[in-house]
Order: C-alpha cells, then sequence, then structure tokens
C-alpha cells in the first residue's frame, strides 16, 4: 500500500508509494495550468496515521510553494464517518473565495461514499472543486454506484486502464485465476507484483532464502511493472515508479489525465519536514536508515 514515508527499516521494502511518488505530484499537477491552476487547498482525511503524516508533508510543502495558510483547510473524521452536511457546506463555502479550490482526500474506507455523494447533494461538481483521492481506486469503486464521483481525481501509480501488453496479461491472468471477468485489479496488487518478481530475483542471486543474504540481494534488483517500464529497489529499501492521475469514469475505471515521463525514486524521508529533511534512508553503503547529512551520523 502507499504510506505516509518518515521510516526506513531494514527488514522492511516499501514497494508501495512514500508520498512524493503520490501527493506531492497530484499536488503538482493541480497546481498546473493543465491541473487547473489550483490556489486554495482543503486536505481532508480520516483520522489516523497516514493522513495526518501525509498532510503535514502536504501542508509544508504547499506554504513552500508560497500558499498562505488561510488558503490551507485541513479535516479529519473518524473512520466510517457519514454525516458529512456541515464539513461539505464548510469546504463549499471555502472554494467561494475567489480563488480555484481543491480537496486533496486521504478519507479512507466506506466514509467516501457519502463524502461524494453530499458532495453531489450540495451541487459541488468536479470541474468547480475537484478532490484529487488517494485512497479510492479500482476496488474501492466495484460494486457501488460512481454517478456522484465521475470526474473526480485519482493519484496512483497504476491503473487498470493502462494498455500495456503486461497489463492486460496480468488482468487476463487474474480474471481467470478469480473465474471472474469482471473483477477488478488496482494499485497495490500492482506494487505486490512487482515486489515479488524482485524477492524472486533477489532468491535466485543469493541462491537461498536466508533473511540476510535475501534482504542484501535486494537492493538493486529490477523487475517489469504494470505499465510497460522496469521498476528498480533502490538502497532506501523504496522503488522507483511512475505516477499517474486518472479521472474517475462511470465504470468505476479511470481514465489517465496525466503522468510523469518517467520513474519516480521513492523518499524515505520527507525534503518538507524539519528533523526529516536532513535524513537519508541507505542500507547498502552506510547500513543506516535515518542518516544525518549534516552531522554525518546514523540515528538510534
Amino acid at each position: 500500500m502507499q504510506y505516509e514515508g518518515e521510516e526506513s527499516e531494514r527488514n522492511v521494502f516499501y514497494t508501495g508509494a512514500a508520498p512524493n511518488q503520490q501527493a506531492i505530484p497530484a499536488v503538482d499537477y493541480l497546481m498546473s495550468k493543465d491541473g487547473g491552476d489550483v490556489k486554495r487547498w482543503v486536505l481532508a482525511g480520516t483520522d489516523y496515521v497516514y493522513p495526518r503524516t501525509t498532510n503535514r508533508i502536504l501542508e509544508a510543502y504547499l506554504k513552500a510553494k508560497g500558499v498562505a495558510a488561510e488558503d490551507i483547510m485541513i479535516n479529519y473524521t473518524p473512520f466510517g464517518h457519514s454525516d458529512w452536511q456541515t464539513i461539505v457546506s464548510d469546504v463549499k463555502k471555502f472554494g467561494s473565495a475567489g480563488k480555484k479550490t481543491a480537496v486533496v482526500s486521504t478519507i479512507n474506507g466506506d466514509a467516501n461514499v457519502p463524502f461524494y455523494k453530499e458532495l453531489s447533494n450540495q451541487g459541488v461538481k468536479a470541474t468547480d472543486i475537484p478532490v484529487v483521492a488517494f485512497s479510492v481506486g479500482e476496488e474501492e469503486l466495484a460494486g457501488i454506484d460512481t454517478k456522484d464521483l465521475v470526474g473526480h481525481l485519482a493519484a496512483w501509480n497504476y491503473f487498470q486502464s493502462d494498455k500495456a501488453p503486461i497489463n492486460a496479461t496480468f488482468i487476463k491472468q487474474w480474471q481467470t485465476f478469480t473465474k471472474n471477468p469482471k473483477r477488478v485489479t488496482n494499485d497495490p496488487m500492482e506494487a505486490h507484483f512487482v515486489g515479488f518478481n524482485m524477492w524472486v530475483k533477489a532468491v535466485e542471486k543469493a541462491g537461498t532464502i536466508d533473511t540476510d543474504k535475501v534482504i542484501a540481494a535486494l537492493p538493486g534488483t529490477e523487475a517489469p511493472n504494470l505499465s510497460g517500464g522496469i521498476s528498480k529497489m533502490l538502497p532506501n529499501h523504496h522503488i522507483t515508479k511512475p505516477v499517474m492521475i486518472g479521472e474517475i469514469r462511470a465504470d468505476g475505471q479511470f481514465d489517465v489525465v496525466w503522468q510523469t515521463k518517467g520513474l519516480v525514486a521513492g523518499d524515505a524521508w520527507s525534503d518538507f519536514l524539519e528533523g526529516s529533511k536532513d535524513l537519508e534512508a541507505d542500507w547498502v553503503d552506510k547500513k543506516c536508515g535515518n542518516f544525518n547529512v549534516k552531522t554525518g551520523k546514523c540515528g538510534s
């Protein structure tokens, strides 16, 4: 899964997106002319570690880009939150200040359905205040009425709609395995596909499944991703990934409206947080997950 970053552990290999492989590029897209030249930001999330940490990074990033504090609204709700009337009303009011506004959503789980429904109920269209989500993909959209979500956005490193031949093969194999021709794929599945194949190559290289030897063999290992590129395991135990912005369709799939030209290297530590921006993870040369480049020392 995608995660909030701010860690690097020797025994963990992170195949999901770090914030610089999902959240930061999504904001960059929305800031661009193609993304609507957004000036005001609603950071809406479920109340747990991933949204809170991601939004700390995004708030610092937005301010570094010159966004004023009064142009950033932050809101958290519990898991399963269903009464969105007041919050959506606040979002609508926040977006009426004459500046293009967007919602960056780390809302997770079932709460997404009533959230988008309330946006529709209050006449908030994707063309007015677009929502870019980090936790809404094909699996979340499967089996629900997507009419209230059409036109809104999601940021991932993979979409089922990708036309790469390797993806077509994978989808066919998956649907054959599940005996369900309508079963969808999604981003976390693709991350596991890449990670498992990297592990296999590392085992072959090490000639053993001994944990320490496989850990040592994994950095530098490459494996195909499902969008036609080759991902690589880095010394910080994160991988390289493309970043894509998809627009939700009525059938629960996504039209890719933007993507990076190349693959983005996962960053364990945010460049925009005090206490993190001086840290780097390197388990190959420095044998350290939080090496401080200013002090030249490895943290505890």
